[in-house]
């Protein structure tokens, strides 16, 4: 079995100052400084524009939603104004007033 090693996962420390360190009774002392940096545009403009394009999802939801009913509601109109009258066993239920009054 082969062994291999993980890699940069953190500072390295050589291994005769360790050794000398450790004959000595030196301490050790590790300082390892973050990066001062400003967190990069991208962090906050992704789902910036995730939420954006949902939101203009939802408005072209609700405005097709709109349009469908609009038109169902002329189909009707037009539908109820072209039948007149609509009676059954000599009760007759006008849908809609006449024009001509």
């Amino acid at each position: 079995m082969t062994h291999h090693p993980p890699g940069n996962t953190a500072p390295h420390l050589p291994a005769d100052l360790y050794r000398q360190a450790q004959a000595t009774g030196q301490p050790i002392v590790i300082v390892h400084q973050a990066p001062t940096t400003r967190p990069t545009p991208t962090r906050y403009l992704v789902p910036l524009g995730i939420a954006l394009a949902a939101t203009v999802g939802v408005i072209g939801l609700v405005a097709a939603l709109l349009a469908l009913i609009e038109f169902a509601a002329h189909t009707a109109a037009l539908l109820v104004g072209t039948a007149g009258p609509i009676g059954v066993g000599g009760i007759t239920l006008k849908l809609a007033r006449s024009k001509t009054k």
